[in-house]
């Protein structure tokens, strides 16, 4: 089963919590802390695996989740940290997040790794906290909570020419031709279910990649028949080639196929009218082939071949062309830098540390990431610890902005789901 695409939520390792302990042994005095750190959750890693042509293995694995790193002990034993989940994918794979939109990888190179989901750094144990002014904290810190994204993993073939064109042109046909690819060839539309890929080699010896792409029909950038899948193939290739029945076999005209694909090529995405195109005028050894070729040439200013894939004619003097022209033009990336979001800008990007709305009468909420962390890695299981939550709630001005807006002596405040007390 060929599987180019699959949605799934990944969740990165908690961080393990820090330990409160302190040194208790008989002839130690004055022992002081002695809590060790908890360690570092798992990283979400999605490697290149030249090995996989699919995502098949991605399809029933709806949550992939990293393991959670190992709390603190006492003896200032740190805790140790998850080793990174590695998560195995094809070449050509492209990662995107769902909810922000933004491209977090582009896996186009053999061996490339990258981290899609950071793991949560292991709370601090007591031992950490210690100061001049305060040489016996009685409080740590939870450890962090690794990122959650949903995400959308699909697969775009690497392939360095494209072969577009309406159902039964010969695409398929051409494909076994000039490579060793054996894909299914019959005398009805949709024969081809799947993307073909064939190594294709020049008289000279010099090879690149071919692929045969399902047939195309009016609309299948909106989603009708099967094009709509396979579009996104022909965005990495870097030059299309136009498969044309010339001989109109299909009761159709040439030149309106040429334009009805093209329509779709840029309804799809305007760039891909910018790669450098040819025409494959094919069933040339049909009646009727070499007067509507005629006709065409006057309408279209592109490379023109006259071959016919039954009888195996002209093919090797396009596969020639091809790779010079090949030659010609360089390999770029599919997205450009500033469009795939880099990972240490987008988790420490500037914003606002809270924000603060009115629910109710006397209900004020508080949100925001840098608020929330410092929550949810905050142990209330001392009374020192929640002096310390308070004095950094002061200290981000959350007091003071919220005697501004208003409120009173006996309000509630909310910040996820623990309620407390106001007070000037």
């Amino acid at each position: 089963m060929f599987v180019d695409e699959v949605e799934i939520r990944v969740e990165a390792g908690k961080g393990g919590d820090g330990c409160t302990a302190f040194r208790r042994e008989k002839y130690v005095s004055m022992g002081g802390p002695y809590g060790g750190n908890g360690g570092h959750g798992a990283d979400i890693i999605f490697k290149v695996d030249e090995g996989l042509h699919t995502l098949l293995d991605l399809r029933y694995q709806k949550m992939i989740k990293g393991s959670n790193g190992e709390n603190g002990r006492g003896k200032n034993q740190h805790g140790k940290g998850a080793d990174p989940l590695i998560v195995k994918v094809p070449l050509g794979t492209v990662v995107t997040d769902l909810d922000t939109g933004f491209v977090l990888a582009d896996l186009s190179h053999k061996d490339q790794e990258e981290i899609i989901a950071k793991g949560g750094r292991g709370g601090r144990g007591n031992t950490a906290f210690k100061t001049q002014t305060n040489t016996a904290p009685d409080y740590s810190e939870k450890g962090e909570e690794g990122e959650h994204k949903d995400l959308k993993v699909e697969v775009k073939m690497l392939a360095d020419v494209g072969l577009v064109g309406l159902p039964s042109v010969g695409k398929s046909t051409i494909i076994s031709c000039v490579s060793k690819s054996k894909p299914k060839i019959a005398a009805y539309h949709f024969t081809t279910l799947n993307p073909n890929l064939g190594v294709v080699k020049a008289t000279d010896g010099r090879s690149f990649v071919m692929a045969d792409l399902p047939g195309l029909i009016e609309g299948a950038s909106k989603g009708e028949g099967l094009g709509d899948k396979f579009l996104r193939h022909i965005e990495r290739t870097r030059v299309i080639a136009h498969v044309i029945d010339m001989a109109g076999s299909e009761m159709r005209d040439p030149y309106e196929d040429y334009l009805l694909i093209n329509k779709e090529l840029e309804e799809f995405n305007p760039k891909l009218l910018e790669k450098p195109m040819i025409v494959v005028a094919n069933k040339m050894d049909l009646d009727g082939a070499k007067d509507n070729l005629i006709e065409f040439k006057k309408k279209v200013d592109c490379k023109i071949f006259e071959v016919s894939a039954a009888t195996n004619s002209g093919l090797q003097i396009v596969v020639d062309y091809l790779a010079d022209l090949l030659d010609t033009i360089p390999i770029t990336p599919l997205y450009e830098d500033n469009q795939i979001e880099s990972h240490v800008l987008y988790k420490f990007k500037k914003e606002e540390p809270f924000k603060i709305t009115r629910e109710d009468e006397d209900l004020w909420a508080i949100s925001g990431d840098e608020i929330e962390r410092i929550f949810k890695m905050t142990k209330f299981s001392s009374d020192e610890a929640v002096y310390r939550f308070s004095k950094k709630l002061r200290r981000m001005g959350i007091d003071d902005k919220l005697k501004e807006l208003g409120a009173k002596d006996g309000d509630q405040v909310r910040i996820l789901d623990f309620y407390f007390d106001y007070k000037d």
